[in-house]
């Protein structure tokens, strides 16, 4: 048996062992040999029952997380000085009971990913000493009373379960500081009121004591679709009531916002231009928990694949990816150009290619699940398998197509009922229904006088403190205090009705009553033609931003080449459409001056859509002194910004020459996405990237950062079924400077990451291609644990070609020391066949461990 990676340290008496991604299937003699031991960590391997582990009777941790455990270890029992305890990402469905009430030390219990649906009610008997508990992502579908009577826990994690109600005991007397709920069908309190934290949580359930709580039945509606295929027609006719054709003049301009009562639902109304021009602010806007009208004009429609990925796939691929429990409704306009044949045909055709969509996307998850369960190192990628197990449990439901005729009202009119009826049905929308408090009723109609008074301005932006003042005008208003109101915005921006960026240092004091003025603000800079709106200014406008017609020419002439609009042609901009809608008055503190970044601006960098870019100057030889300790007063940088909008980007010439080509040695890594890369994804990267590392050069589909001097290029290839953003730097002269690349590449990796997130059935995975010419292998990449990867291994052998190549030429991993032997190739990793094993010092010879189930 080769040498394991045993790890062991001695400190006041205090004993660890590591047996981290062993491959084990049963515990190693050795360790139940010591009683000493009181840290034991097996996660990532194999295990699915852990016999003798009672015979560690000083155990205080014990980590058996990422393995398969399927019934509860009842050895732990013994365990009676045990402070921390990991059995989370197993597959334990039952815990029974007497375990718990065996461990009064314990502290820290981490039972998530598993398949709980309650909890042994002695749990409670750790009451005094119980301060964690992670239950995510398992099967409860209601708070266990052992959680209620845990008198000092201070984080609880509940994410991703069946709850439809948090009960108050959870919250009050508690010295409970963290707490997350997301991803349950909650209806008390409404998922909006809970990411507002603990304190919003419980000012909730004060005001529900106060008073008995309010059914609230809203519906958040989003219209999606290609342009020109009827989505404002279907809105404005089901809000009227009656037929009303939108003409080609009028179609939305990015997102139009309206609101629909059909008995006690309330719709809100979201109306998402077509254009793929808009597409990049969407996500700003489309939500989780919404109904999503997908809107298809049936004329257009052709029995094809191109046809259909441009009409419905776009759309189904992006709803998927970007909110994948989402409910979708197809509608079929334009029926009156078609005959009845040709509705049914396309009907059927539409919704098999969807059904094919759906069965195309399980089968690529479990392809990818079977891929790493099937690796003969498998518990290096458990965090994967676990992302991939999560996104096969989400999947849209899509209903059955509605065509319409949007000249007849009776076809508007079947379409009413048939949302009515989905929405009613619990098991499509069960948490369509909130509870709240009176105030925050009394609240939200207060703010809709003071939107529709006539002494507040059309555009509806508010100072914070001037709209409590307001609403607190009214008598039964007049308690209410600062911290109530602030949660109550949060909740009415969270389901869309006002719009309040807390987080946006310049946007913390303003409140947006009316979204749709925000609406207008995105689509001036982020429209269809902005060339022509660009050379449509007036000699006026143009007179009053101090510039020129041949200004404008350049605006025009730097725009198209470079994708960027200074200053003032953005003022241009704005001015020319809010002056058009009477909002001059606001101009300014919209768009800032030289010396003030407006709020427009910081909106616009704040979700990605746009960077900051000031060309370099000299160096300024009046500059003051720089003397450590003391404070610097820079030079205030009087020239006009720039700001770049990669959607715009299209030549890439000049990236190619600052880069001068791929080059065989290059350390070269790729992120695959599936299904493909979002629509923005990789121009919300650059923005990102390009915003931490000054120096850049950018174009459509390639992006080059330099840091320290060093290159690294980042392109994106976007085909389907192929699809990647593709990472390129330089391979270090010196082995010390390994760690440096590997640190910048982990710094976008980590950008890349973190973009995913807001996309959540998104899978991404990283592999290194064989460094061997022409060989098709890749390496995937395991977990990764901070900066580095998990693996210890030094060399890496292709399966394909056969040739070996050193771990930091595919990983991040800082190189070992040339004149340190170095251990023999990973033997070491089929410890539980057969061979020698060592345990600190010692050498215990085992004959064979069986890997067969007892």
């Amino acid at each position: 048996m080769a040498q394991h990676r045993a790890c062991q340290a001695q400190d006041d008496c205090v004993r660890k062992v590591t047996l981290s991604t062993m491959r084990l299937r049963v515990l190693p003699p050795a360790v139940l040999q010591d009683p000493r031991v009181e840290s034991l960590n097996l996660d990532r391997n194999k295990l699915k029952r852990v016999p003798g582990i009672s015979k560690l009777g000083n155990l205080r941790k014990l980590i058996l997380s990422k393995n398969e455990i399927a019934d509860f270890p009842e050895e732990i029992q013994s365990l009676v000085h045990l402070e921390k305890l990991e059995l989370n990402q197993n597959q334990i469905r039952v815990i029974p009971e007497g375990i718990f009430s065996c461990l009064p030390r314990l502290k820290h219990l981490r039972l998530n990913n598993n398949r709980l649906s309650a909890l042994p009610k002695d749990l409670a008997t750790c009451s005094s000493s119980l301060q964690y508990l992670n239950l995510s992502n398992n099967l409860f579908r209601a708070v266990p009373q052992a959680v209620l009577d845990l008198a000092s826990l201070q984080e609880l994690y509940v994410q991703n379960n069946m709850l439809r109600r948090l009960p108050r005991e959870l919250f009050e007397g508690k010295p409970l500081k963290m707490f997350k709920a997301h991803g349950n069908p909650l209806w008390q309190p409404p998922n909006e009121v809970c990411a507002g934290g603990i304190q919003q949580i419980l000012n909730y359930f004060s005001q529900l004591q106060n008073c008995q709580g309010e059914e609230d039945r809203r519906v958040k509606t989003m219209f999606l679709g290609a342009s020109l295929a009827g989505k404002s027609t279907i809105c404005k006719s089901l809000k009227q009531r009656q037929v009303v054709l939108v003409s080609e003049e009028e179609r939305t301009v990015g997102i139009e916002i309206s609101e629909f009562h059909i008995q006690d639902f309330t719709f809100l109304f979201w109306d998402f231009a077509g254009q793929l021009e808009y597409y990049v602010t969407h996500h700003v806007f489309i939500t989780p928990q919404a109904l999503v009208i997908l809107v298809i004009n049936f004329q257009k429609y052709q029995l094809n694949k191109d046809i259909f990925q441009e009409l419905v796939g776009f759309w189904i691929n992006n709803l998927f990816m970007r909110v994948p429990n989402s409910v979708v409704l197809p509608v079929g306009t334009h029926t009156d150009c078609c005959t009845e044949e040709e509705v049914e045909e396309k009907k059927r055709d539409i919704m098999s290619k969807i059904q094919a969509m759906l069965e195309e996307r399980r089968a690529n998850l479990t392809h990818f699940i079977n891929n790493l369960e099937s690796s003969e190192e498998s518990e290096f990628y458990v965090d994967q398998w676990d992302r991939l197990k999560e996104m096969e449990s989400c999947t849209l439901t899509i209903l059955n197509l509605v065509p319409v005729n949007c000249t007849d009202y009776w076809d508007i009119k079947k379409l009413e009922t048939t949302i009515l009826e989905h929405v009613k049905n619990e098991k499509i929308f069960p948490n369509v229904i909130r509870v709240l408090p009176l105030v925050y009723k009394e609240v939200e109609a207060a703010i809709v006088d003071i939107v529709q008074s006539e002494e507040t301005a059309e555009y509806g932006m508010m100072d914070l403190n001037h709209l409590l003042c307001e609403i607190t005008r009214r008598e039964h208003l007049s308690h209410l205090d600062t911290e109530l109101f602030q949660d109550i915005l949060r909740y009415l921006h969270r389901i869309g009705l006002i719009i309040w960026y807390e987080e946006i240092k310049q946007l913390e004091s303003t409140v947006f009553l009316q979204p749709t003025f925000l609406i207008t603000m995105f689509k001036i800079l982020v429209r269809y033609r902005l060339v022509q709106q660009l050379e449509s200014i007036s000699v006026d406008l143009l007179v009053g931003e101090h510039a020129t017609i041949r200004d404008q020419s350049n605006w025009v002439w730097t725009f198209k080449s470079k994708a960027m609009l200074c200053q003032r042609a953005m003022r241009a901009l704005v001015k020319h459409q809010l002056c058009s809608e009477g909002m001059r008055d606001i101009f300014e503190e919209m768009v800032g001056h030289k010396a003030k970044k407006g709020k427009l601006f910081s909106l616009l960098e704040h979700f990605e859509i746009c960077l900051e870019v000031r060309n370099a100057k000299d160096l300024n030889p009046g500059a003051r002194e720089f003397v450590p300790g003391k404070p610097w007063e820079t030079t205030q940088d009087c020239s006009e910004a720039y700001y770049l909008f990669p959607t715009y980007l299209n030549q890439s010439e000049e990236v190619s020459e600052r880069w001068g080509g791929d080059h065989p040695e290059d350390l070269h890594i790729r992120a695959y996405f599936s299904p493909e890369i979002p629509e923005g994804f990789f121009q919300r990267l650059m923005v990102k990237a390009c915003s931490f590392y000054s120096a850049h050069w950018v174009a459509k589909v390639t992006c080059l950062l330099i840091c320290s001097g060093k290159p690294l290029l980042i392109k994106e290839n976007n085909q389907k079924g192929y699809s990647y953003i593709e990472l390129r730097s330089r391979k270090p002269v010196q082995r010390t400077e390994f760690q440096f690349t590997w640190d910048f590449f982990m710094a976008i990796i980590f950008i890349v990451r973190k973009l995913s997130e807001e996309w959540p059935g998104l899978h991404m995975c990283m592999k290194a291609p064989c460094r061997t010419a022409g060989c098709p292998a890749e390496f995937f990449w395991p977990d990764v644990d901070g900066k580095n990867t998990v693996t210890k291994e030094e060399i890496k052998t292709c399966g394909t070609c056969g040739h070996r190549f050193r771990t930091e030429l595919l990983l991040p991993k800082v190189p070992s020391d040339l004149g340190v032997p170095q251990p023999p190739p990973p033997a070491h990793y089929y410890v539980t066949s057969y061979g020698t094993t060592t345990f600190g010092p010692s050498s215990i010879h085992i004959n064979r461990q069986s890997i067969l189930d007892k």
